[in-house]
């Protein structure tokens, strides 16, 4: 990232940074004037890996791994519907905003019938919030029937999910530089989308010019399915039915191989880093640290709720650096690197490194500005504060110069009123599975 600024300014006009600098800031008549006394001022976070939809199922199956967590899940998400979504989703990126994030992905790939919009209705909720949004439009085709791991009743046909996803994209999909909307193509994993529809998937997103993603290589259980029904590694098989290069990034990637990390930097292929979630299910630590210097772009996620509970972005950070200095000391990951990666490396991502990710004159104004006084002042360094600490409050939140978080309260929608859409979420999902 570009050089820290130890006391300096920062103007934002039209929703883009127009200047920083060292010293006070210049004047400008009619300006709104942010106090920062006190305060760390950093790039928005950017979450590169969730689902929103399971936000309304936190805190079931806590002590399975990533298949049995999966197949006890399926049934109760294929009952999800647009109210559900909209809940789940609305909490969802309201607890990533009070967290620091300013751009979110979201993978949702199921699509139950008749059950409304549900790809709009998170749409709707990312709009109400006013974060940044790239959901990816995710989809199933390979149920048990045809070896995959999700019940028949949760996929949907192949042909049905390629006109649905290039209609999603355009319907949604906003490549222009100050874009608060961007769509993804992304097959769920390779445990239950077949060949065909990954192949297709991939040529369908380049034709549209939009990005890739799906889930890889999360846990051992992937491996030993591919190299059972594939014939090869995840990786393998990604290169295979090309699945690589710099339009493309993976979620968790925690089981690589060495020549999996060179592929990876070889091609610009990027992964979510999603620690909480693979503790929380057992699945492993990725090596992050071996990636980086590879060359290989690496973000964060937060991933689902239900299999990373209240996780925030900034919390993710430090889960991340703490996790790869106990596998490799305490020089595998610094907090400006961890820092990074929560930022730009994100924006890597997403393809949008020249639009966030840093603060730089004529990139667009998402800023995280982060009280780092009071106890916090007796850590003589403010990154330290941030990353090694608990989350910080959060003074504001800037979403393309607009305020979405003021002094850790959400400042686009009534902050009670959200929290309770995520528990209304849960219940009628529940209820419903009940009935």
């Amino acid at each position: 990232m570009g050089p820290e600024i130890e006391n300096g300014y920062l103007t934002v006009e039209n929703g883009r940074i127009t200047g920083l600098g060292a010293g006070p800031a210049p004047a400008i008549d009619g300006a709104e004037r942010v106090n920062g006394r006190g305060c760390l001022v950093t790039p928005g976070l950017v979450n590169t890996h969730h689902h929103l939809y399971q936000w309304a199922t936190q805190g079931l199956y806590q002590d399975s791994t990533l298949f049995e967590w999966l197949t006890g899940l399926y049934r109760t998400w294929a009952r999800i519907d647009a109210d559900v979504t909209y809940g789940a989703a609305a909490a969802g990126l309201a607890w990533l905003a009070l967290s620091g994030a300013t751009t979110s992905t979201d993978h949702h790939y199921v699509f139950p019938k008749g059950r409304g919009d549900l790809f709009e209705a998170e749409v709707r909720a990312a709009t109400e919030v006013g974060l940044r949004f790239h959901p990816c439009r995710g989809s199933m085709d390979r149920g048990q029937s045809d070896g995959g791991l999700p019940p028949d009743e949760v996929v949907e046909r192949t042909d049905d999910i390629l006109t649905g996803t290039a209609e999603t994209i355009d319907r949604y999909h906003d490549p222009s530089f100050d874009s608060m909307l961007r769509v993804a193509v992304a097959p769920c994993s390779p445990f239950s989308v077949s060949e065909t529809l990954m192949r297709e998937s991939a040529t369908l997103a380049r034709d549209k010019g939009v990005r890739l993603h799906t889930h890889l290589a999360e846990t051992l259980d992937e491996e030993k399915h591919c190299l059972e029904q594939m014939g090869c590694t995840p990786v393998e098989y990604m290169e295979k039915i090309g699945w690589l290069g710099d339009d493309v990034w993976f979620a968790h990637a925690v089981h690589l191989h060495d020549k999996d990390i060179q592929r990876f930097a070889d091609t610009g292929s990027g992964s979510a880093h999603c620690p909480s979630s693979n503790a929380r299910l057992g699945a492993g630590i990725a090596r992050v640290s071996d990636l980086l210097a590879a060359g290989a772009p690496v973000g964060l996620g937060v991933d689902g709720a239900a299999s990373s509970e209240l996780t925030t972005m900034a919390g993710e950070m430090r889960q991340a650096m703490l996790f790869q200095r106990a596998v490799h000391g305490p020089q595998a990951l610094t907090a400006r690197q961890t820092l990074e990666i929560g930022t730009l490396g994100g924006a890597r991502n997403l393809g949008r490194h020249r639009e966030i990710g840093s603060l730089e004159v004529g990139k667009l104004a998402d800023i995280a500005v982060w009280r780092v006084d009071g106890f916090r002042a007796a850590i003589a360094d403010p990154v330290c504060a941030l990353v090694f600490g608990p989350t910080p409050p959060l003074a504001r939140l800037l979403v393309g110069g607009r305020t979405v978080v003021e002094n850790d309260e959400l400042r686009t929608m009534s902050q009670d009123a959200v929290a309770r859409a995520g528990v209304t979420a849960r219940t009628r999902l529940l209820r419903e599975e009940g009935e």
